[in-house]
């Protein structure tokens, strides 16, 4: 029985991958010992990591666009020194620790004090770097969306979808 490491990498990236048979077939290659697939291992180890790289490019890009944020924001455009906002607290928000915990959270102020701006940064930062499924209303949107399904008689769909989203967030409450 012959185990090379780079081969079982092979074979974790392509079940990852969701390539089952190929996985078993790179288990009976390697068992077999050909020379000239472990000569092309390390093409197709580059290869699946390219793979790889642009599913979740591609998975980002579809679930900042599903999440319906009404523009790109993160912090880095956020000017804290105009603003009142505690920057400590909302970098601590930005880690989305809260979501481990399914914790809410409730940002309250005035007009032009942000809020919209760090509810986005916070969902796309949920996103971007904790892979997780965000969904963004106005809450006159969602109301609205919620009675025209009960109107055509579908009442549920809505809140069915948001079920599985990790974070909802909910603008202009007030």
């Amino acid at each position: 029985m012959r185990h090379n490491p780079a081969s079982g990498a092979i074979v974790i990236m392509l079940k990852s991958l969701k390539m089952h048979g190929m996985a078993q077939a790179v288990g009976e290659l390697t068992e077999q010992g050909s020379p000239a697939f472990e000569a092309s291992i390390p093409i197709l180890s580059q290869l699946l990591k390219a793979e790889t790289a642009e599913r979740e490019v591609r998975s980002t890009a579809y679930q900042l666009k599903t999440a319906r944020f009404p523009a790109y924001r993160d912090l880095n455009g956020f000017d804290f020194s105009s603003s009142e906002v505690n920057e400590v607290l909302v970098r601590q928000l930005h880690r989305c620790d809260f979501l481990d915990r399914a914790n809410n959270i409730v940002l309250v102020g005035g007009p032009g004090t942000g809020k919209t701006h760090i509810a986005t940064a916070i969902g796309v930062q949920a996103i971007e770097h904790h892979h997780k499924r965000v969904r963004f209303f106005s809450t006159v949107e969602l109301v609205n969306a919620l009675e025209q399904e009960k109107a055509q008689g579908r009442s549920g769909q809505i809140a069915g979808r948001l079920v599985h989203s990790n974070l909802v967030i909910l603008d202009e409450l007030g």
